[in-house]
């Protein structure tokens, strides 16, 4: 495989095609994260088919959100920019130490806390059952992914919107939030704060077939003094993550939130490495 040192470009997007029976409220957020908004060669701009006025805010986290009022009938949401990756490998920082709970940032606190997908207080038992022997700060967020990646079997087929960690956690099944939700309620119950993360993964350096084109979960751990990323999920390095959304779990970063009855038409994601 040629070098990636010097940087990839990565076209990113998708399109999502519903269908309304009634003029229905919508909150999208299927843009690239402000922060990496500079690594943008195109904006991915929200378009929308048949056009409607789009109103913009950023919400408690610092996300970017549209607000829309979809027409009655068939109506798609569709975003479509190029992306300038460095071309490495997820960073790692072996060694990054763990923070007392009296010295950490106030702004990570809230991150310490249960959420609606994890559920700190039925997990923090077997939490320190697990890891309370293990090294504090890296290798201990390690050691949970690799827990949670050995633990849960990954399948589309058991998606389920409801499933919390703890569920995770008996079930042994889930797709990439679950494993996210897992490994963020571990993490916390550890006096670890962790983020909720979703955004675009490419399958770029991953062996064929690849499978088809979806958004990712991952997460963020506080350690000496900044944000880690984890993936409970695979695992291991991978290349051209680009970050969306972030919040406590999934319930804060809905990639659409639709507010009335619906069918969802039309799912694609697409990631790929440009010439």
């Amino acid at each position: 495989m040629r070098s990636r040192v010097s940087g990839i470009r990565v076209s990113i997007g998708c399109r999502l095609r519903y269908s309304f029976p009634q003029p229905t409220p919508l909150i999208a957020l299927l843009n690239v994260h402000y922060s990496r908004f500079g690594d943008l060669e195109r904006a991915d701009y929200l378009v929308t088919s048949p056009s409607v006025p789009l109103e913009s805010y950023r919400d408690g986290f610092g996300n970017w959100c549209t607000r829309v009022l979809a027409p009655a009938g068939d109506f798609c949401l569709s975003t479509d920019g190029v992306f300038r990756d460095t071309g490495l490998p997820d960073p790692s920082m072996p060694g990054a130490r763990q923070h007392e709970v009296q010295d950490l940032p106030l702004e990570t606190l809230v991150f310490l806390q249960g959420s609606r997908y994890c559920d700190t207080d039925l997990l923090s038992e077997e939490a320190w059952r697990l890891f309370e022997t293990t090294d504090a700060g890296w290798s201990r967020v390690q050691a949970i992914c690799d827990f949670v990646h050995g633990h849960v079997r990954f399948d589309y087929m058991q998606a389920k919107a409801t499933r919390t960690a703890s569920q995770t956690l008996a079930e042994g099944q889930g797709v990439c939030r679950d494993f996210a939700h897992l490994a963020i309620a571990l993490c916390r119950c550890m006096n670890i704060p962790a983020r909720y993360c979703t955004g675009y993964l490419s399958d770029i350096g991953e062996p064929l077939p690849h499978p088809p084109g979806d958004f990712a979960a991952w997460m963020e751990v506080f350690l000496a003094g900044e944000w880690h990323m984890f993936d409970p999920r695979n695992n291991k390095p991978r290349y051209a993550r680009i970050l969306i959304a972030r919040g406590r779990d999934a319930a804060d970063v809905p990639l659409t939130q639709t507010f009335g009855q619906n069918t969802l038409m039309e799912f694609k994601v697409w990631t790929y490495e440009l010439a």
